[in-house]
């Protein structure tokens, strides 16, 4: 019966926020709060809360792992995550624990550990919302699930000394799970495309990554994270990670709601939490001024620190191992900082368009390698987005254009390219400043090949604002986003679906009907 009223309720609000226009992860927490006030009234409501925590913690194993799948450990490895991670918790540990020892009045211990847990943003949130923009491969959403990752081990070492645990000796082995790769892409290539495949996903995220890591003393979250990065670099990762897709949807429902039925706050646990509240914009301030000095353009840092400008569930983590007695108040400032969050995360870049003449001037006047602008030069026809499609389109015309040019949201696919003697190049088509900069006297046509809408539509309204003239062609999955594309100055957009259709039949066609070769009369 408690299961009933978690999915109504969760799936009401969850609607009613979508209509009016924000995610609907905010109407799981309302869910959650409401569930918690309806205690009072049924016990039904509070019936399993065990199963539900039990499928909250899988949600937030499968969202690492599928986060991991996405990631490329040594672009995570870089001065700005190690630098701005550490520097940020420091600062703000030695910020906040004098604060709250001096106002709030609690002790030493307590103030340190509580200006630990305010000090994390949230993984959950930051990945999902990057995900959801198919950001998570951009410099910016690179640097901010870098930082989150810092965090995490961080936050895996206060928890264990907190509760004065250590891993166990044979922890050491981890030391070998490189060698396990071969093995675990060979498992890969033999799950095919079914339901082995997503069996395979939850035996890696939820079974050898988090069980075994438990064992092991260590985090469950850090080995599902660890697992999923290992198998990044193979072709099918990101199939892989669309097959978890629903799973882990379903999965982190359970987790915001979690969240909310973990109790209502009294007047105190509320004032703690507003107060906490008051100060977040401090955090994401701070993560800004830290990745300017690490020679990031203010359009990276102001989106990476946004996705960090929220509070984060291990900080709840932490509160039940080391403070049970503030667990709510945490999570009632960690709620508000979602439902703030979230929506100024989707509306990231209008903001930054609104803002960019006041924060482009304070950028460092060296640039970080991977943000170099870039000149397009004697370059006629540009590929923006080598994916798949992107990339066949690239060698077709490689074939008889010479003067050709690929750009890509993610470095380490941009050089990846390179090393096969592609000529492609990082760029974001979404970065108004790249536009801005941009000097293309010799291109004649654009092929938009970008995964996502709002890239293509970016792109080619930019483009005609530049004053190119010049032929525009992307493709899509979706006649309403073609019709999207067009108006935005694209001369075409063609339904990808269908295209592979007319190209299926052309092959056929070719094959009836060859052409006569040329030596007949």
């Amino acid at each position: 019966m408690s299961e009933a009223l978690w999915i109504t309720f969760a799936f009401s609000l969850g609607l009613l926020v979508k209509f009016i226009g924000l995610p609907p992860l905010v109407g799981y927490l309302a869910a959650g709060f409401l569930l918690s006030g309806l205690t009072e009234f049924t016990p039904l409501v509070a019936e399993d809360t065990d199963a539900l925590n039990h499928i909250a913690h899988l949600g937030v194993l499968l969202l690492l792992f599928t986060v991991g799948l996405k990631l490329k450990l040594k672009s995570v490895i870089s001065p700005e995550v190690i630098g701005g991670s550490l520097l940020h918790f420091g600062i703000t540990c030695a910020v906040f624990a004098p604060g709250l020892y001096y106002i709030a009045g609690v002790d030493w211990r307590t103030a340190i550990l509580l200006a630990v847990a305010l000090s994390f943003s949230s993984t959950v949130l930051a990945a999902k919302v990057l995900e959801a923009k198919r950001e998570l491969r951009a410099f910016h959403g690179r640097v901010a699930i870098g930082i989150l990752i810092m965090q995490d081990l961080i936050a895996l070492a206060v928890m264990s000394i907190a509760a004065g645990k250590t891993p166990s000796y044979w922890a050491v082995v981890l030391f070998a799970l490189p060698l396990l790769r071969p093995f675990l892409y060979r498992l890969l290539d033999a799950s095919g495309h079914d339901e082995l495949l997503v069996l395979l996903g939850l035996l890696l995220a939820l079974v050898i990554g988090g069980l075994g890591f438990e064992a092991l003393g260590l985090s469950s979250e850090l080995g599902a994270l660890i697992f999923g990065a290992m198998l990044a670099n193979h072709p099918r990762a990101q199939e892989l990670s669309k097959s978890l897709w629903s799973v882990k949807e379903i999965f982190l429902v359970g987790f915001f709601l979690q969240i909310g039925i973990g109790g209502l706050p009294d007047a105190t646990a509320m004032g703690y939490a507003l107060v906490a509240f008051l100060v977040l914009p401090l955090k994401g301030i701070l993560f800004f001024v830290l990745l300017l000095l690490f020679r990031l353009r203010a359009r990276s840092s102001f989106l990476s620190s946004l996705a960090l400008t929220n509070y984060s569930e291990f900080g709840l983590i932490v509160a039940s191992v080391a403070l049970p007695d503030w667990l709510v108040p945490l999570a009632i400032a960690v709620s508000l900082s979602f439902i703030v969050s979230a929506p100024l995360n989707r509306l990231a870049h209008p903001l930054y368009e609104r803002l960019a003449h006041r924060l482009a001037p304070l950028e460092s006047s060296r640039r970080h390698p991977d943000e170099q602008p870039v000149s397009l030069g004697d370059t006629r026809v540009l590929v923006m987005g080598m994916g798949r499609t992107g990339t066949a389109a690239y060698d077709r015309l490689q074939e008889e254009e010479p003067n050709l040019m690929g750009l890509d949201s993610d470095p380490a696919k941009a050089q990846q390219h390179a090393d096969k003697g592609r000529n492609v190049v990082f760029a974001d088509a979404e970065d108004t400043t790249f536009w801005e900069g941009l000097h293309m006297p010799r291109l004649e046509a654009v092929i938009l090949a970008m995964n996502d809408i709002e890239g293509k539509v970016i792109a080619a309204r930019m483009l005609r604002k530049k004053g190119f003239s010049g032929y525009v062609v992307a493709h899509t999955g979706y006649a309403d986003e073609a019709d999207k594309i067009r108006e935005a100055g694209a001369d075409e957009a063609f339904l990808t679906m269908s295209e592979t259709g007319v190209a299926l039949a052309s092959h056929l066609t070719d094959r009836r009907h060859p052409a006569p070769s040329s030596g007949a009369s």
